[in-house]
C-alpha cells in the first residue's frame, strides 16, 4: 500500500476538488491509501459526499493554511500546523511514502528541501513536468523551482530527468536537448555557452544538443533542459496555447450547422486526439532529487489532475526512482574523485 499525503487545503480548488480527486484516485487502484491533511471539519464534510473505501482514505489534522501570496521560508517557519508542514512531515517520519499539494508553490519547494531533504549530493531539486507532444510526452525541467542555474546544475537535471524519463514513462536511452534559441553549439547565453560541453561530456546520457522552443511539441527531445525562468515561461505558454486552441476548434464547430453535422462525424475521434494535449491527464511536476518524492500540482488542478497526481506516485516509488538518482550521483563522484 503506498500512503500518499495530499495537502487537502491548497490551491484554487481545495478543498473540494482536491477531496474529489483523492476519491476518485482511491477508487481506481486499490494500492493507495491517501492522507488528506487539512482542516477536519471541512475536509470532513467534502468526504461526506461520496461512497469510498474507509480504509483507504484517512484525515489527518492540521489547523492552518500557507496562502498563494505569502513569503515562502517565513510561511514554512511560521506556520507548523499548516497543511503542507505538517503533511512533509509524515514523508520525513517515513509515515507517508509521497506529498501532493496545488498549494504555494514556493512553499512547497522551500519545504521539500527544509523538511524532506535533499539526496546527498544534490545541488538544486528542480520541478519536471511532463508535456505532451506530437510523439507522447516530454519532461521538461526546471520548470519553475529555480530561476537562477549554473551549468553544474543543469547537468544534474539532466541526468534526474533521463533516468525519470526511463524509469517511469519507459522510454530507453532518453534523448537530452537543452533549450537554447539556435541548433549551433555557439549560440545561446551564457549559461547555455558552458552547460553545452559539459552535456556533451556525459556519458551516462543521451545528450543530442541544442532544441528550439518550436521543436518541443513535435516531441524534439525526451528530457528537455533549462533554467526555472525559461522553463515556467514554456510551461505557462504551452498551456494557454493548448487551451486557446481547443477553445477555438470547438467555436469553430458550432459556427454554422454543417460545421455542426461535421462535427458529430468527427466528434469521437477528435475528442481523443484533444485528450492527448490535456496536461491535467499527466498528473502533477515532481521535485526530483529529494530524500523523498514531492509533487506540486497546478494551483487551478481539478479533481483529474488531483487523482493523476496521486497515482503517479506509485510508479514513482514501485521503480525507485530516488534510489536510482542516489546511485547516479554516486557513480559520477566516483569518478571524478578518480580524475
Amino acid at each position: 500500500m503506498i500512503r500518499v499525503a495530499v495537502d487537502a487545503m491548497g490551491g484554487d480548488n481545495a478543498p473540494g476538488e482536491i477531496v474529489k480527486g483523492a476519491v476518485d484516485a482511491v477508487s481506481r487502484r486499490k494500492d493507495i491509501q491517501v492522507l488528506l491533511v487539512g482542516q477536519e471539519d471541512a475536509v470532513g464534510q467534502e468526504l461526506s459526499k461520496y461512497q469510498y473505501p474507509k480504509e483507504q482514505i484517512r484525515v489527518v489534522p492540521a489547523s492552518e493554511v500557507i496562502e498563494t501570496e505569502e513569503p515562502p521560508v517565513n510561511a514554512i517557519r511560521r506556520k507548523k500546523d499548516s497543511s503542507i508542514v505538517v503533511a512533509m512531515n509524515l514523508v520525513k517520519k517515513g509515515e507517508a511514502d509521497a506529498f501532493v499539494s496545488a498549494g504555494n508553490s514556493g512553499a512547497v519547494m522551500v519545504g521539500g528541501q527544509l523538511i524532506v531533504g535533499r539526496l546527498k549530493g544534490v545541488e538544486r531539486p528542480p520541478f519536471g513536468a511532463l508535456i505532451p507532444t506530437e510523439k507522447g510526452v516530454s519532461l521538461l525541467l526546471d520548470s519553475g523551482a529555480n530561476v537562477d542555474a549554473r551549468p553544474s546544475h543543469l547537468v544534474q537535471f539532466a541526468r534526474m530527468g533521463s533516468i525519470y524519463m526511463e524509469h517511469v514513462i519507459g522510454i530507453s536511452r532518453p534523448r537530452v536537448g537543452i533549450v537554447n534559441i539556435g541548433a549551433e553549439e555557439e549560440k545561446g547565453n551564457a549559461l547555455v555557452k558552458e552547460t553545452f560541453p559539459l552535456l556533451k561530456e556525459c556519458k551516462d546520457i543521451n545528450f543530442t544538443g541544442s532544441i528550439e522552443a518550436r521543436e518541443i511539441p513535435h516531441g524534439g527531445a525526451d528530457v528537455i533542459v533549462c533554467e526555472a525562468f525559461t522553463g515556467n515561461v514554456i510551461l505557462k505558454l504551452y498551456e494557454g496555447t493548448g487551451a486557446t486552441l481547443i477553445s477555438m476548434v470547438k467555436k469553430g464547430m458550432m459556427s454554422t450547422l454543417r460545421s455542426k453535422i461535421g462535427a458529430l462525424l468527427v466528434k469521437p475521434a477528435l475528442k481523443e486526439t484533444l485528450k492527448a494535449f490535456d496536461a491535467s491527464q499527466y498528473g502533477g511536476a515532481p521535485l526530483l532529487g529529494l530524500k523523498g518524492l514531492v509533487v506540486k500540482t497546478h494551483g487551478s488542478a481539478k479533481a483529474t489532475e488531483v487523482s493523476n497526481s496521486i497515482i503517479q506516485c506509485v510508479t514513482f516509488k514501485e521503480q525507485q526512482i530516488n534510489d536510482k538518482i542516489k546511485e547516479c550521483l554516486e557513480a559520477e563522484e566516483q569518478v571524478t574523485e578518480n580524475k
